[in-house]
C-alpha cells in the first residue's frame, strides 16, 4: 500500500509537471508571435533570423544611444549615407549593433576559453581580443559597403557623364539632362543619388546646393572634381556642354592610367601566391620522384 507521503509527492510531481506544460505553452504562444512579427519586419531574404536581429537592435538602440555624443552620431551618419543608408539603419541602431556584436564575441570566447581549458590569463587575453573583435565588426561591415558602393559608382560614372553631356548638348537644361539620366540609366546607386538631387532640385534648391550635396553625400574624389567644375562653369557662365565634355574626356584618361596601374601591381601582388603556394607545389609534383628513387635506391 502506498504511503501518504508517497501520494503527496505524486501529486506534487503532477502539479509541477502541468506548471512546467503550462510555463512551455505560454512561452511558445510568444516566442511563436515574436517571431512571426520578426519575419514581417525581417528584410527581403533575410528571414525571421533577420528580422529578430533587427528587432533586438532596435530595442537595444534607445538604451545605448544616450551614451553617443553629437560628433560621433554625425560622423556615423555620414558614414552610413556614403554606404546608402542600408536596411534604414541609424546612428543609435550602428552603436547597438556594436555593442551586442562585442556581447556576442564575447560569449563565444567563453564557451571557446572553457572548451579548451585555458589558462586564466589565456582566457583573459582571449576574451579581450574577441570582444575587440566583435565591437569592431560592424565598422569592417560598414567600410566594406562603403568600398563596394563607391566602386559601384565609379564604373556607372563614365556612361552617365556621357548621357548627361550628349543632353545637354542637345539642349536639354541641367534638371532635364539629369532627368534623362535617371530615366535612361542602368540601376545603380549612381543614379539612386541623381535621382535625389533631382528630387532636391525639383523641391527648390539651387544647382550648387543640389551638386554640392552629391559630392558630400558620396565623397568620391572623382565627383569632386566634376561637381567643382560644374559649380565654377555654373559661377563664370560657362558653356555646361564644354564643361561637361571635358570632364568626360578627363574622367576616361584618370580610368585608362587607374587601370594601367592595377596591370603594373598585379604581378608584384602575384609574387606571394606563387612563391609560397604555387611553386612548392610544383617543386613536390617534380622532384618528389626524383627524391624517392634516390632514397630507395640508396637504401637498397
Amino acid at each position: 500500500m502506498p504511503s501518504l507521503f508517497d501520494a503527496l509527492f505524486a501529486i506534487a510531481g503532477l502539479i509541477l509537471a502541468l506548471a512546467v506544460a503550462y510555463l512551455v505553452i505560454g512561452l511558445w504562444g510568444r516566442i511563436s508571435r515574436i517571431w512571426s512579427a520578426a519575419e514581417e519586419q525581417a528584410p527581403e531574404g533575410r528571414g525571421a533570423i533577420g528580422g529578430m536581429t533587427r528587432v533586438l537592435v532596435k530595442r537595444t538602440a534607445p538604451v545605448v544611444g544616450r551614451f553617443q555624443s553629437e560628433e560621433a552620431a554625425r560622423k556615423v551618419s555620414q558614414r552610413l549615407t556614403m554606404a546608402g543608408e542600408p536596411e534604414g539603419v541609424e546612428p543609435a541602431d550602428f552603436i547597438a549593433m556594436q555593442v551586442l556584436s562585442a556581447v556576442g564575441f564575447l560569449l563565444f570566447s567563453l564557451m571557446f576559453s572553457a572548451f579548451f581549458a585555458f589558462k586564466p590569463v589565456s582566457w583573459v587575453l582571449t576574451s579581450a581580443l574577441f570582444t575587440l573583435g566583435g565591437y569592431l565588426f560592424p565598422h569592417i561591415w560598414l567600410r566594406d559597403l562603403i568600398t563596394k558602393r563607391q566602386l559601384q559608382i565609379s564604373r556607372a560614372l563614365p556612361y552617365a557623364l556621357d548621357l548627361l553631356t550628349l543632353s545637354v548638348e542637345a539642349g536639354l537644361d541641367f534638371a532635364a539632362a539629369v532627368g534623362k539620366v535617371v530615366e535612361k540609366g542602368r540601376a545603380s546607386p549612381l543614379v539612386d543619388e541623381l535621382r535625389l538631387m533631382l528630387n532636391q532640385l525639383r523641391m527648390g534648391k539651387t544647382r550648387e546646393e543640389g551638386l554640392r550635396t552629391l559630392a558630400d553625400r558620396v565623397n568620391m574624389p572623382q565627383l569632386h572634381q566634376f561637381t567643382s567644375a560644374l559649380i565654377q562653369a555654373d559661377r563664370m557662365g560657362t558653356s555646361l556642354g564644354k564643361v561637361l565634355r571635358i570632364q568626360s574626356t578627363q574622367l576616361r584618361i584618370d580610368r585608362t592610367q587607374r587601370a594601367e596601374k592595377l596591370a603594373g601591381e598585379a604581378p608584384v601582388k602575384m609574387l606571394f601566391p606563387l612563391i609560397f603556394c604555387i611553386f612548392p607545389t610544383v617543386f613536390v609534383v617534380l622532384f618528389a620522384p626524383i627524391v624517392y628513387q634516390f632514397v630507395i635506391g640508396g637504401g637498397t
